[in-house]
């Protein structure tokens, strides 16, 4: 996989059974990064927002396993709306952009493929200094 710069929705491979669909994903194959850590975002109320930060060298892809939510980038001084509600697509997010989950729907998984394990030293979690980092 060539490296991504910017956020897009990446379409993951899917096989088609009538028995149910089957997706999969490989680093450096389907995401532009060795995966270094799965988590994932569930129980959150209808409605609910998630996130709220930006990484400072961490990449992610996001994907709605369930139900759908949209992910919010901002930018400083523009924003961009991704809505993601199918389990074989996902949003690559490179590093240094903030980003919050909103208007999740009732019982929808959040997955998210993290470029680097956690580390709390690697989150900016104060908007004002994103934006500074940004200029």
């Amino acid at each position: 996989m060539k490296t991504l710069k910017d956020p897009q929705i990446i379409l993951f491979p899917k096989i088609q059974d009538p028995r149910g669909n089957l997706t999969f994903i490989e680093s450096q194959k389907h995401v532009p990064f060795d995966i270094q850590r799965v988590y994932w975002i569930y129980d959150v109320p209808g409605g609910g927002v998630r996130g709220g930060h930006a990484f400072k060298e961490t990449q992610e892809v996001i994907i709605a396993l369930s139900g759908g939510f949209d992910v919010l980038l901002d930018y400083g001084d523009w924003t961009q709306i991704f809505n993601l509600n199918r389990s074989y697509f996902g949003l690559y997010l490179p590093n240094r952009i903030w980003r919050q989950l909103i208007h999740f729907s009732t019982n929808s998984v959040a997955l998210i493929l993290s470029s680097l394990p956690h580390n709390e030293e690697e989150y900016i979690h104060n908007y004002d200094e994103y934006c500074q980092l940004r200029k």
